[in-house]
């Protein structure tokens, strides 16, 4: 593994270990935060499993043995696709929560404590 491979390996795992902390926030612009980091995070994956950087696989001029393999990249621009259209939803929902509550806040903040010992007569 070289240095470029490692850093790309811990930039992965910062990218997942910040959205997995947004996603268990209250607040719900917070999750689709949590939820784009965790989509940046993949397509990273994704890349770093194509392998290293060889030249393009064009008919006739390039070895079969020499050149990178496409699926890789067609596997990450379908994650950005797929990424991108979730977190429009979800800003849209986020947006309606607001618009009928004016706040984003995820509703089990607003339930009543639970009842103790002390709180019975």
């Amino acid at each position: 593994m070289n240095a470029t491979n490692l850093s790309l390996a811990l930039t992965i795992g910062v990218l997942y270990a910040c959205g997995s902390y947004l996603l268990m926030q209250r607040a719900l612009l917070r999750v689709v935060l949590g939820f784009v980091l965790f989509g940046h995070g993949a397509n990273l994956l994704l890349l770093l499993a194509g392998g290293e950087a060889r030249p393009v696989p064009h008919a006739g001029t390039t070895a079969p043995g020499e050149a990178s393999d496409p699926l890789p990249q067609a596997m990450a621009i379908t994650a950005v696709v797929i990424t991108f259209g979730t977190t429009a939803l979800l800003l849209a929902l986020v947006h309606r929560a607001i618009v009928l509550h004016g706040d984003d806040l995820h509703a089990s903040h607003t339930l009543p404590p639970p009842a103790g010992k002390g709180d019975q007569p």
